[in-house]
């Protein structure tokens, strides 16, 4: 055989071998890597030309550059996706930007965020954050928390949803100095019949939807009989009314935050109000491997945003290309879910997980030495030749 013929052998059967690596179906762990995400029928959402308007709010800390990030991978599936960005970060002045952000979102029905500081050393300041949430009545915060393979963590087999209500209980907002007894705060906490049916029911439909055994409700209702009593009631009366189908058990927080971390594979769908589900988060996302992996949503009847999902600023991080970007890249992948872009959503996601999982590109929070810009480099590397191998428009 000439060494023209056995060069070109040698090319085809690599070009085979490459398109049969990418043809191949994924895997359980990449599959399980692809977060859930549930579609309301509601939502509002800016289509023109085939193409979607998404309000974008970089934030603080990291997030401008995390999102210069998802700029790029989005072009380079090919997403039909438009960006109206709007600058609203933590700085004192930004009421106008906190009411342009919110008109933006309203009109383009989703938006991707990075996460605005809260200043907790001043109390007068209000939280972004929280507005954005009461003003669109994103009701729902939902985070997914799976095992990744190679990512060092204390455990394995994990695979847990966390659902939390995201407009009321301790995050109200009513707070304030008594005047007839100086140097005394009261702060109330707020729990609705209506609040805990609607995040009681989001949950539940969530569970059957994607084929989850089991919804674990978080109280304290053994202390706060009344309000957390009124929410521990709702639940278990809906589980047995309208989702008899589905486990239903219920759990004290603080046996709970030690079950998560003594043995997490029990737990499948986690529901709770939400302070609770705010500590929850943050547990599970640590014991998955860290901040800097975990998506979040937050989720209304006619909005939806979303965002990292211990939302930290990174503040520290900003500018030295240190950050991890995989959970902002898996908060796009969740907005494209949420638009109905499944293919374009599926080459992402699955282009990620084989940068953290086959090619091990590992940031420093994760235990590796790589830069942000070189995870991404990577990310974009699978993108292309998963998109050379389909040889077609996604």
């Amino acid at each position: 055989m000439s060494s023209n013929v056995l060069g070109q052998t040698l090319r085809s059967s690599k070009c085979v071998a490459q398109k049969a690596f990418f043809a191949t179906a994924p895997s359980s762990d990449m599959l399980r890597f692809r977060s859930p995400v549930l579609q309301t029928n509601t939502t509002k959402l800016a289509r023109y030309g085939g193409r979607h308007n998404v309000a974008v709010l970089p934030g603080d800390g990291i997030g401008p550059e995390m999102i210069h990030h998802v700029e790029r991978i989005l072009a380079a599936v090919q997403a039909p996706i438009d960006f109206e960005i709007v600058n609203l970060t933590s700085s004192e002045d930004a009421s106008e930007d906190l009411a342009e952000a919110i008109t933006a979102i309203q009109r383009n029905g989703v938006a991707l965020k990075g996460n605005i500081e809260t200043k907790f050393d001043n109390p007068s300041f209000i939280s972004r954050n929280m507005e954005l949430r009461r003003h669109l009545n994103l009701y729902a915060n939902v985070l997914h928390c799976a095992t990744i393979p190679t990512i060092p963590s204390r455990h394995t087999g994990i695979d847990m949803v966390i659902i939390r209500e995201n407009t009321e209980g301790e995050y109200s907002g009513n707070e304030h100095e008594a005047t007839s007894k100086p140097r005394v705060v009261e702060s109330l906490k707020i729990v609705t019949r209506e609040k805990s049916e609607q995040i009681t029911r989001f949950a539940f439909q969530f569970a059957k939807k994607y084929g989850r055994k089991k919804v674990t409700a978080v109280h304290k209702a053994n202390i706060q009989k009344m309000g957390d009593g009124l929410f521990l009631k709702i639940a278990g009366e809906i589980a047995k009314n309208e989702y008899p189908d589905i486990e239903f058990n219920a759990m004290i927080v603080d046996n709970a935050s030690m079950q998560l971390v003594s043995r997490p594979q029990q737990f499948d769908v986690m529901l709770m109000p939400n302070l609770y589900g705010n500590i929850i988060s943050n547990i599970a996302c640590g014991l998955v491997g860290g901040p800097g992996l975990v998506s979040g949503m937050n989720i209304g009847d006619d909005y939806a945003v979303f965002e990292t999902g211990t939302r930290n600023t990174g503040t520290t991080l900003a500018g030295k290309d240190l950050a991890n970007p995989t959970a902002f890249i898996r908060a796009a992948v969740d907005m494209l879910r949420f638009l109905g872009l499944q293919t374009h959503a599926d080459v992402i996601s699955d282009s990620l997980f084989r940068t953290l999982v086959d090619k091990k590109i590992h940031t420093a929070d994760i235990g590796g030495t790589a830069k942000s810009s070189e995870l991404v480099a990577t990310v974009l590397e699978f993108i292309e030749k998963e998109m050379d191998d389909r040889n077609y428009r996604v």
